[in-house]
Formats: structure tokens, C-alpha cells, sequence
């Protein structure tokens, strides 16, 4: 498989884990890039709903994946989500070319890109968890329902259709909340002198100028693995959304060359796992 030179990948809310995780497609389409830079910006593993009885072989693919990125030197950044917050209290831990941090500042060709995932910005995040952590466990159903009955539309030939952005049109609120988010996050970044600002958490793919009093910045949302399949990348000095198409992967690559990328990714990881081991001793 001939693999894209990608600059700056950027993915979040991936919620492995979690039933509505298409970990399969975001397998493929890191299968089939070459970034000299990842950014994995929060809920990557949905440790929420996390259960022992739910962690698919495909959810574990994922991990050694990334963790590939890292035996072969690429830097690795997993920004912490309100989903993986158990992560936050080991900000700035450091494993190779791994490091886990709450936000990130990256210069782009002279040009800043403040990265975190915005949570921060939810009111509901803030002071009202125990909703927060409920209104999950419904989404999830939610996903887990839409899929079965989208498997049976595709049995039927007939178009796929999502429940929760169905909901999210109907209810001003949802849409009045996702314009907040963006608006605050813009402006914060425009105070801050910062060129673009990336975040997460929404599950809304977004590229755009916001403008304000004090001035503009580019306003970017990295979308979901869960519903969206998407991703920001950032090639030649500009910053685009990626959106996963199956037809690019229609051609499957044979079961003995998916093996040995698979056997390749766990011995690249437990090199990098011995590697560390032998500097901490």
C-alpha cells in the first residue's frame, strides 16, 4: 500500500471502547498515511464506558498502530479528553516519541496552532458530570441502535441515516451550544495571539474564520470516529478535513500481508516497550 505524506494529522473522540467505534475504518486510514506529526486530541479511549467484557481485537489493532508511530520515532501527542480524563494527572509523561499532555502549541511554518480538546468550554463538563457521564451512556445506545437499523437500510438498498444529527437539527439548543463552543474557543485563541485553534469533543468537522472585535482565527474541529469519520490534516501549509470514503478502500489487501503488519506492529511494540524498560533500569 502506497502511504500519504501527511505534515500534521490530528484525530479525536475515536471512543474505543465503545460499541459506535469504527475502529476498523480508522485502522485503514492509518494504515494508509505517513505523518511526521499525530496529534490524537482527546476521548481516544472512552475509559467512561469502559468494559472488560467489551475491548475487541480491532479496538487493540488501533493501539498498536499508534504505538508504531512510536517505535518508529514518529512524534505522538495524546491531548487528554473528558472521556480519558484519568489521563490528565499524567500530563507531560514521556515514552519515546510518545507524550501525553492536556493541550499542545505546534509552529507551523511560522505560524501558531493552539490544540486541545474543549471540554473545557461545557458548561455541562463543569458542573454537572453525573449528566455529562448519563447523557454518554445514552449516546452510545443511541449509536448502537442507529447501527443496527442502518444495517438493516444498507439489506434493504436504501440510504443510511444518522439519529443523532437528526436530533441535533431539530433542537436549537444542540445548535445554539455547537456555535457557542466555536465562538469561545476563537476568541480565546484571538486574545492569545494564536493563528489556528483546534478542538474536539463536538463530533462536528469544521474549518473556518471566526471572527471577532480584536481579530480573526482559524477555527478548526477534528469531527469524530464514531459517526463522521473524519480527521484534520495538514499538508503543504494548509490544513484540510479528511472524510473517510470506503470506496478508497474497496480493494482489500490480502489477509497474510494484513497478518504481517499486524505481527510487524506487535514486535515494533514490545521493541519499544523493552527499550524503555532497559532506560528506566
Amino acid at each position: 500500500m502506497i502511504k500519504r505524506n501527511v505534515d500534521v494529522v490530528v484525530i479525536s473522540d475515536v471512543h474505543l471502547g465503545t460499541y459506535g467505534c469504527h475502529s476498523k475504518e480508522l485502522l485503514n486510514y492509518l494504515k494508509s498515511i505517513n505523518p511526521k506529526i499525530l496529534v490524537m486530541n482527546g476521548d481516544i479511549i472512552d475509559i467512561w464506558q469502559f468494559k472488560k467484557s467489551y475491548w475487541p481485537e480491532g479496538h487493540m489493532k488501533v493501539i498498536r498502530c499508534i504505538l508504531k508511530f512510536v517505535a518508529e520515532g514518529t512524534p505522538v501527542y495524546y491531548l487528554t479528553g473528558n472521556h480519558d480524563e484519568m489521563l490528565r494527572k499524567f500530563a507531560d509523561f514521556e515514552m519515546g516519541s510518545l507524550k501525553i499532555c492536556n493541550k499542545l502549541v505546534l509552529d507551523l511554518n511560522g505560524q501558531k496552532a493552539w490544540i486541545f480538546h474543549g471540554d473545557v468550554f461545557d458548561v455541562t463538563m463543569q458542573y454537572s458530570k453525573w449528566l455529562a457521564k448519563l447523557g454518554a451512556i445514552g449516546y452510545d445506545s443511541l449509536i448502537l441502535l442507529n447501527s443496527f437499523v442502518n444495517w438493516c437500510l444498507s439489506k434493504m438498498n436504501r440510504e443510511k441515516m444518522s439519529f443523532s444529527k437528526k436530533i441535533k437539527a431539530k433542537f436549537k439548543d444542540a445548535v445554539k451550544f455547537i456555535n457557542s463552543f466555536e465562538q469561545t474557543a476563537a476568541e480565546l485563541a484571538i486574545e492569545k495571539g494564536y493563528d489556528f485553534v483546534i478542538c474536539g469533543h463536538i463530533h462536528q468537522p469544521e474549518i473556518r474564520t471566526i471572527q471577532s472585535e480584536k481579530g480573526q482565527v482559524s477555527y478548526l474541529n477534528s469531527g469524530d470516529w464514531v459517526e463522521n469519520l473524519t480527521a484534520l490534516e495538514f499538508v503543504d501549509g494548509v490544513w484540510s478535513v479528511y472524510r473517510y470514503v470506503p470506496s478508497e478502500f474497496a480493494e482489500q489487501i490480502p489477509q497474510d500481508l494484513l497478518d504481517e503488519e499486524d505481527l510487524k506492529a506487535k514486535l515494533d511494540v514490545n521493541q519499544l516497550l523493552h527499550q524503555m524498560k532497559f532506560q528506566a533500569s
